[in-house]
């Protein structure tokens, strides 16, 4: 096999075209790169195989658990890939018990070869590329409801029929509408996770989280999952070990069954590129629980955990057993700092807030459609999205800093660490700068704009609200075409535009939906407040 890779699924990714050498931007080798080839194509040869037959929640799991596990920095472990393509494999022969016995329309369920996607005809590439990079987003946010025991069978079954066209010699005409169909289920796949996690754990509240470390032992912990903080938690408590949260893990401050643990204390760190920067000289150990993990450097390996989906070869994986045994011995024999330790934010501030959902912000519903018919507040901007180490980035900054001081800026994901250390002040007691939470809290942005465009009664085309994203990875992808599924025009994207859309899409979004590269804070600025 050729060991060159082929991968573009990320912003970052070689020369805004590829990655294609030995290894990838992301730290991922050229053979892992294969092995995510070779499980994408068995979870086809799955989606096959389903066709005509009935998946069991086995199989679902098999088939989230492996669509998640290909999303960037998620994966880097040889031994973890393999294991999974395994049991994918295992999957499709129980539900093909007989050989030949293939019920499926297309006749056939061996695995796809991924080298025919990546040498197709670029627009249908391009299209199949945004079917399958949202399904691995949108297997994301059904793993994260699935630990918690929320499933949606509509939402599992378009995982074999999104994966299924995928590996279809289909044309464009018939490749768009599962393009919009992904962000449509990904709707439904956000609102399921919405309600297990506030069914779980409770509605967020705005709540102040501090920067500062305290002295002492500590663990930080970092990705997504909920449930496995809770566990840390439990884990921990009266063991004189505090808890700081790190990248998309900070809204989890705001839930009051975890707040309600006196040692989550705060939040350690900025955005995830800066993890290899911020923990070199950490005297605690990190517990990753989803992606965003880098390679982690030879300084600071012996202090990182995984576990989950998230690996890495030599570093040591918690299993199902969620026994965080090792990882609290870890942090009692480092001991943690001497002395309380004041970090800040990009911007210099020393605490941020978190909380502001759908559940508090509708709750404020008449003070906010108030101060939009008074005039207090001229315009809402989403400034959202995955953060990145490419340059250019400043833009989501500056951005914020230059809007006009009767706009509002609502936030989430860990693009929000460039500026939500700022004191934007606040308008009629709403305050300026309102972080809605994680990257799948989206549904949450949705949400309140559904609810302003029924009390204003217009199209939510027509409020005064903008979106201006930012986007990395395969989460960005789903919720950008849920967007697109509603109708959402006019969005600014950056840094950069992704490597995976063809000029034909492009234009096609452009004509059809207004979607525009972001240029300069000033000039875009004039241009969504109709000044310029």
């Amino acid at each position: 096999m050729d060991q060159k890779m082929f991968c573009y699924q990320c912003e970052q990714t070689a020369g805004c075209a590829g990655c294609t050498g030995n290894a990838g931007v992301c730290g991922k080798k050229a053979d892992t790169a294969h092995l995510q080839d070779e499980l994408t194509g068995a979870l086809i040869g799955l989606a096959r195989a389903a066709d005509g037959n009935h998946p069991t929640g086995t199989t679902h799991r098999a088939m989230i658990e492996g669509l998640f596990t290909t999303v960037t920095n998620v994966s880097f472990d040889n031994e973890a890939l393999q294991r999974q393509i395994r049991i994918v494999h295992q999957e499709k022969e129980a539900l093909i018990p007989r050989c030949g016995s293939c019920e499926s329309r297309c006749g056939r369920n061996e695995d796809y070869d991924m080298r025919m996607l990546w040498t197709d005809q670029e627009d249908v590439r391009s299209l199949k590329s945004l079917i399958l990079f949202g399904l691995r987003g949108m297997a994301a946010y059904a793993y994260h409801a699935l630990v918690l025991g929320y499933m949606d069978e509509e939402v599992n079954q378009f995982f074999y029929q999104g994966l299924f066209a995928v590996g279809e010699d289909w044309s464009m005409e018939e490749l768009l509408p599962v393009v919009l169909k992904t962000g449509e289920i990904n709707l439904k796949c956000m609102a399921l996770l919405d309600e297990a996690n506030t069914k779980t754990y409770g509605v967020p509240k705005p709540t102040v989280v501090p920067l500062t470390v305290e002295k002492g032992p500590f663990i930080v912990i970092s990705g997504h999952d909920l449930k496995d903080l809770k566990l840390l938690l439990e884990q921990t408590k009266d063991k004189g070990i505090n808890i700081y949260t790190h990248g998309e893990m900070l809204p989890a401050h705001a839930y009051p069954e975890l707040k309600a643990y006196p040692h989550l204390k705060g939040n350690f760190g900025t955005a995830w590129q800066n993890q290899q920067k911020e923990f070199a000289d950490l005297p605690a150990p990190v517990l990753f629980t989803t992606n965003c993990l880098m390679p982690p450097k030879e300084s600071y390996a012996d202090r990182v955990f995984t576990t989950e989906v998230v690996a890495y070869p030599g570093i040591l994986h918690i299993g199902e057993d969620k026994d965080f045994t090792p990882v609290i011995k870890k942090a009692l024999a480092l001991g943690g700092f001497r002395e309380d330790t004041v970090f800040r934010g990009i911007n210099g501030g020393t605490q941020v807030t978190t909380g502001f959902g759908h559940g508090t912000i509708l709750s404020v519903a008449d003070q906010v459609v108030e101060a939009v018919k008074s005039g207090a507040i001229r315009h809402f901007f989403l400034v959202a999205g995955c953060d990145g180490a490419r340059p250019g980035r400043n833009y989501y900054t500056e951005f914020v800093k230059q809007a006009p001081p009767d706009t509002v800026i609502l936030t989430l994901a860990c693009g929000k660490y460039r500026f939500h250390d700022l004191d934007l002040g606040c308008i009629k007691g709403l305050p300026r700068l309102m972080d809605m939470g994680q990257c799948n809290d989206a549904y949450s942005a949705i949400r309140v704009a559904a609810a302003l465009s029924e009390a204003f009664g217009c199209e939510v085309n027509d409020l005064p609200l903008s979106m201006v994203l930012s986007w990395y990875e395969q989460k960005a992808v789903c919720i950008l075409l849920t967007l697109l599924h509603l109708g959402i025009k006019n969005i600014r994207l950056g840094p950069t535009l992704p490597a995976f859309i063809s000029e034909n899409v492009l234009n096609y979004l452009v004509e059809n939906y207004g979607i525009a590269p972001i240029t300069t804070p000033e000039a875009d600025l004039k241009q969504l407040l109709g000044e310029a």
